[in-house]
């Protein structure tokens, strides 16, 4: 059977996408002693990067190189087998520990990846004849993940703690009320405090994945729910990644005993896949420890996100309500934030454009990310590169309606 009607297919598909302005194209990026903390070379070009999602500026701290040097080693390059298998060392053991400890919570349970984290969690959790109820805006994974589960699925409209109270009505099922500690294209914070609140009086439990919050945000860079006052008995359970503000590589579910044995004896996503090399595992407890101790660094990142904040605020760019790192700069329209991203790579300046179906029609952005390796030089240098692009000051392009299905009911 030939193939071509098929390739005629997708050509025409991936024409379309490139014409909308929403073709997505892959940078191969460099680093080398040559360069800055914050910079790259990309495509062969050196350029000084606001779109890594290495917070704390960790991920090239030479003490974690050195400690994953020292085990791969010891250790060798992989694990070899899954967890259950032969590839829980004694790395990964003390690394959930010591994520255990750091969170708050009973238990911690590495997955090699954020995405697997999620659908791990709610798919060993939730099935038929379950409710899971989630914000609008959620990830993609978390969205993924509740469809994959085979529950019932309610969205309720962003961050609004009353709207997910009126979405878990009902008796009779099991329930569970899913958000984002701090949302990946806003960088806005969920109502913790409430939502906790919400799903108490519904016999909901409360699940979150704290991705961009951890190690940023909260007493000690414990994340959101750290911040939003919540005891580890408050959250059903949590979900945080290594490779953002931790700067290596992985994931990892939090939670009490029979949670954590649960998703071990039923996550599809844990059972049969490889675990994560143990020198990752070193690394990442080096890591750890370091964000711990270390809390210059979310003091520095606190200073540089006020310091963009008031220079694009004089600009009169349209920015979100959030003092996190992810300070996304609404730009509207699909190919204005294309356009505008490719003048600032033109000028040495790496921000990444968002669009649909990423965030809502309407709504495309520049989400700039914002490290502690910055220096207010490289903040100064953006904010001039973004004066010369009056498109983003004068846009008025109207808030997409990103929560016109808020109240879809969702079923396998």
């Amino acid at each position: 059977m030939s193939t071509l009607p098929l390739a005629e297919s997708l050509a025409a598909g991936l024409e379309e996408r490139a014409a909308a302005g929403l073709y997505r194209r892959r940078r191969i990026t460099a680093w080398h002693a040559g360069l800055g903390p914050a910079e790259l070379a990309v495509d062969g070009r050196r350029c000084l990067a606001f779109c890594s999602n290495d917070y704390l500026g960790l991920a090239r701290d030479p003490r974690i190189g050195a400690a994953m040097a020292t085990a791969a080693t010891a250790w060798g390059v992989g694990s070899g087998a899954a967890h259950l298998v032969t590839g829980h060392t004694t790395e990964h053991h003390a690394l959930e520990e010591e994520l255990a400890a750091f969170t708050g919570f009973p238990r911690a349970l590495l997955f090699s990846t954020g995405y697997m984290a999620n659908l791990g969690l709610l798919c060993a959790l939730a099935g038929r004849g379950d409710l899971v109820v989630e914000d609008r805006l959620n990830h993609a994974s978390l969205l993924d993940a509740s469809r994959l589960s085979g529950a019932t699925v309610r969205r309720y409209r962003h961050a609004d703690a009353a709207a997910a109270a009126r979405r878990l009505e009902g008796t009779g099922v099991r329930k569970f009320l899913v958000t984002d500690g701090v949302f990946s294209m806003d960088g806005d914070q969920a109502p913790l405090a409430a939502l906790a609140s919400e799903a108490g009086k519904a016999g909901a439990a409360l699940l979150v994945d704290d991705a961009h919050g951890l190690g940023v945000i909260g007493p000690g860079g414990r994340g959101s729910c750290a911040a939003a006052g919540l005891a580890a008995t408050a959250v059903g359970g949590l979900v945080g990644t290594l490779g953002k503000a931790l700067g290596t590589f992985g994931a990892f579910v939090a939670g009490d005993e029979a949670l954590i044995e649960t998703i071990i004896q039923r996550a599809r996503s844990y059972i049969y896949t490889t675990a994560p090399p143990p020198a990752v595992a070193a690394a990442t407890r080096v890591s750890l420890a370091i964000a711990a101790e270390e809390s210059w660094r979310r003091e520095r990142l606190a200073a540089l996100v006020a310091r963009f904040r008031a220079g694009a605020q004089a600009l009169e760019l349209r920015l979100a309500a959030t003092t996190t790192p992810i300070q996304p700069v609404v730009a509207g329209d699909a190919r204005a934030a294309l356009d505008a991203a490719e003048a600032l790579f033109d000028a040495g300046l790496w921000v990444t454009p968002i669009r649909p179906p990423t965030v809502p029609a309407g709504s495309a952005r520049l989400r700039v990310t914002l490290s502690a390796v910055h220096t207010d030089d490289d903040i100064d240098r953006l904010l001039d590169a973004l004066a010369g692009l009056p498109a983003l000051r004068a846009s008025e392009a109207p808030d997409a309606d990103a929560d016109a299905d808020a109240g879809e009911e969702l079923r396998p």
